[in-house]
């Protein structure tokens, strides 16, 4: 079978989290645990427009953002391609011209220590890397990062990962694995797969340790869905996980090798009561910019688009 064919299979799994971005929403309702009475998030509109998914901010230096994101599976002449953009303030940004990489899935960048990049992507239903000298020009590194392997699990694939490197420079990452089946509940849910995540540590970014589960998303509170994850290193110290499920966007903290249980953050839908939003803002990512924190996210066959803490 020919190689582009066999990546192009390994991506079936990203057409089937895009479609749970579309679904139309049932009228079951779900209780909404931000209680602040106006969100903390609020939508401000889009910064990249088009068929766009799966963004990745990376902080360059010198008041400078680079904003990385893929197009959709449906775009024409489809080839997994990876695009960027940059700003000085995180609202308004300029595309750099050309495509970053080719069938790489769920980019996710990590700055080393001696000043290079490095991307982790999805490729073969498993997660590679590349390394860069100035974020543009990426070159393959050989082997595989994380295979789909987990005592305990059939997974299919692995992917939507993120990777954060402590102060005592060991790395982590988190990890979606698939599972070719769909989450058992008295409720219809949209996807036919269930997706769950684990973590790994390393201390080259190479080669990883598997730690196991970091949270299960087989429960009443994601129905089986858990994608998109990014690190951040929140103001109050914490580390948190953000990620996005059928309601929107939800958060976990990370302290001392385990993981709290995922709550609710936000959501762009006007009914914050609806347990299967039609279009949820997908695959966050967030960057504190000029004292401000923003998140920006994924929204189908629209672009990538953004909220402001306030």
């Amino acid at each position: 079978m020919p190689k582009k064919l066999i990546i192009l299979l390994s991506l079936i799994c990203l057409v089937f989290f895009v479609s749970a971005c579309k679904k139309t929403a049932d009228n079951t309702r779900v209780t909404n645990t931000n209680t602040n009475t106006t969100p903390a998030w609020q939508e401000q509109g889009v910064v990249v427009s088009g068929q766009y998914a799966d963004a990745e901010i990376l902080d360059l230096g010198n008041s400078q953002y680079r904003l990385y994101y893929a197009a959709e599976p449906e775009t024409p002449d489809f080839a997994g391609q990876i695009y960027s953009s940059v700003s000085s303030d995180g609202i308004t940004w300029t595309k750099e011209e050309g495509v970053r990489k080719t069938w790489a899935v769920f980019f996710d960048v990590v700055k080393l220590p001696d000043g290079r990049f490095r991307a982790y992507f999805q490729n073969d239903q498993v997660i590679k890397s590349a390394v860069s000298e100035d974020g543009l020009n990426w070159t393959d590194e050989p082997g595989v990062r994380i295979d789909k392997s987990e005592p305990g699990f059939n997974l299919e694939s692995v992917g939507a990962q993120s990777t954060y490197l402590l102060p005592d420079k060991t790395y982590i990452m988190v990890y979606r694995g698939t599972i070719n089946e769909p989450y058992e509940t008295s409720e219809k849910v949209p996807n036919q797969t269930t997706q769950l995540y684990f973590w790994a540590s390393s201390r080259d970014g190479l080669a990883w340790e598997k730690k196991g589960l970091a949270f299960d998303s087989r429960n009443e509170t994601l129905y089986g869905l858990a994608d998109g994850a990014e690190w951040v290193k929140w103001d109050n110290g914490e580390l948190r996980v953000y990620f996005w499920s059928y309601a929107g966007i939800y958060r976990t903290v990370y302290s001392s090798g385990a993981f709290s249980a995922p709550v609710f953050d936000w959501s762009n839908n006007e009914n914050a009561n609806l347990k299967f939003v039609p279009n949820p803002p997908c695959d966050p990512t967030l960057e504190k910019i000029n004292g401000a924190w923003f998140m920006y996210y994924g929204q189908h066959a629209k672009g990538i688009y953004y909220a402001a803490y306030k």
